[in-house]
């Protein structure tokens, strides 16, 4: 493990960015798959098959390959005729980055399936997702938005002291 540096955080070479991608996308990946392997073996050998636990069951797996697939997506790296790197892709493991939240969702997801061997309430738990969407939308670009065009309607408001100070102005540019 490399020291710890004070300051600034030392930047990534390409090589090492399409190497944790890889790792990154093996973890995820992995988790999806074996939170759905569990799902359908232990419902097949000691719970039985409901119509909820089908239906829900297919949407979670949409839900994990649709996550899994977009970070492959982003993380795919350009490489020359050569074999070098060209461009490696999307950092997955950036702090703040979209694959922070793609990567909750995979982990949000993988724990409902599992979750949901105890009860089927534990379904609702998907419906965390778009709150969590709703709530970013709205903290990044419907407030922001709706507190800018309400500045831009009001006029600056002056005291009295500025309002005078004015007055007097206009009344020697006269």
């Amino acid at each position: 493990m490399a020291p710890q540096q004070k300051g600034k955080q030392g930047t990534k070479g390409a090589k090492q960015i399409v190497e944790e991608n890889k790792a990154t996308l093996k973890f995820y990946r992995n988790m999806a798959l074996g939170s759905t392997a569990a799902m359908v073996l232990l419902n097949l050998v000691f719970f039985g098959i409901s119509k909820v636990t089908v239906l829900m069951g297919i949407i979670a797996v949409l839900i994990l390959a649709g996550a899994v697939q977009f970070m492959v997506f982003m993380s795919r790296p350009k490489y020359s005729e050569n074999g070098s790197i060209l461009d490696s892709g999307n950092d997955l493991n950036m702090e703040g980055g979209i694959a922070e939240n793609v990567k909750d969702l995979i982990i949000l997801t993988s724990g409902t399936i599992l979750l949901s061997l105890l009860s089927n309430y534990f379904w609702y738990l998907l419906l965390l997702a778009p709150l969590r969407g709703l709530w970013m939308l709205w903290g990044s670009v419907i407030q922001p938005w709706l507190s800018q065009r309400n500045a831009a309607d009001q006029e600056p408001e002056l005291d009295e002291k500025k309002q005078r100070k004015l007055e007097r102005k206009m009344r020697r540019m006269r």
